[in-house]
């Protein structure tokens, strides 16, 4: 886990200096404990867009682990997100992406000038149990898939 965070810290200063010439599109998931929302959405993306562009997630206060329900919601779904681990973002991941996603953050999620950022208005499944989860993780789904359209990404179902 923390070899994948690593990574994603050094991959993000390379894409802003211009030095990553991957050409795939990035996206930010941002929350507040990146422990739900934002890891749900990691997980639609990775499924959905596969090696066709890039996402990372993050938290301004981060959690101590992801939200088993979450977590339990996704697998019902056939998605793994059992790897994943609440983290923080940083000025650097922010600039490097291409589009901002926040979920609940409200003041505390970052905002660069000239980013293109989304706001997306869900339920928090802290807290709530499986049958509240379902219909957010379902609503995420479509979020990404209008997301991935959006960015001209096909998605592989």
């Amino acid at each position: 886990m923390a070899e994948r965070s690593a990574r994603q810290r050094l991959d993000a200063p390379a894409k802003v200096e211009g030095e990553s010439h991957s050409g795939l599109p990035t996206v930010l998931f941002l929350c507040v404990h990146n422990a739900g929302r934002s890891q749900m959405a990691l997980g639609w993306f990775k499924r959905l867009a596969g090696d066709r562009a890039v996402a990372w997630s993050g938290g301004s206060e981060p959690g101590n682990e992801v939200n088993p329900t979450a977590i339990t919601a996704m697998a019902d779904v056939g998605i793994d997100i059992t790897a994943e681990f609440p983290k923080p973002w940083t000025d650097e991941i922010v600039q490097a992406a291409d589009v901002v996603v926040t979920m609940g953050c409200g003041d505390a999620c970052p905002f660069f000038p000239g980013k293109r950022y989304e706001d997306w208005v869900l339920a928090d499944p802290a807290g709530q149990g499986i049958e509240a989860v379902r219909p957010i993780r379902d609503e995420i789904e479509q979020r990404v898939r209008d997301l991935l359209a959006s960015l001209g990404v096909a998605s592989r179902d």
